[in-house]
């Protein structure tokens, strides 16, 4: 079940559940995030993405996790300057080493505060390790 986005801020640093999406990261962009075209980097975007998603799995076991896959990646609109852009997550599966999450990516539009648009999601493959580096069971927080 979707939580409503009026209940995403309210639930941002709760413990994660399977298929309920919760605000993970906010941020506002700035001119050093630039490419050469004047919108935001990709790579600034997709860094993010992966910081969004270690908080989701991280919400959902203290466990250290670490990236192993991030599956295709597709921008439908571009960022800019001073707009306000929102992750949200939400667990896709759990294995038995490994917790799946999508980040859905939303831009506030710095010209207009009311003007909001989807720019990408994505799924991001995390395994748990231990100290070694070796996976371990993902263990679900209490």
């Amino acid at each position: 079940m979707t939580k409503k986005k009026s209940e995403t801020i309210a639930s941002a640093g709760t413990a994660a559940n399977l298929g309920d999406e919760s605000l993970a990261l906010r941020t506002i962009l700035l001119p050093r995030d630039t490419n050469g075209g004047g919108t935001i980097f990709g790579g600034v975007i997709l860094s993010q993405i992966d910081l969004a998603a270690a908080a989701v799995a991280r919400r959902y076991s203290c466990q250290r996790f670490v990236t192993i896959a991030m599956k295709e990646v597709k921008f439908i609109a571009p960022v800019y300057v001073g707009d306000v852009v929102s992750y949200f997550g939400r667990i896709v599966r759990i294995g038995t080493t490994s917790v799946t999450i999508q980040i859905r990516v939303e831009a506030e539009r710095f010209s207009d505060c009311k003007d909001k648009v989807e720019v990408t999601t994505a799924e991001v493959v995390y395994v748990a390790i231990d100290k070694t580096g070796r996976p371990v069971p993902v263990k679900k927080m209490e």
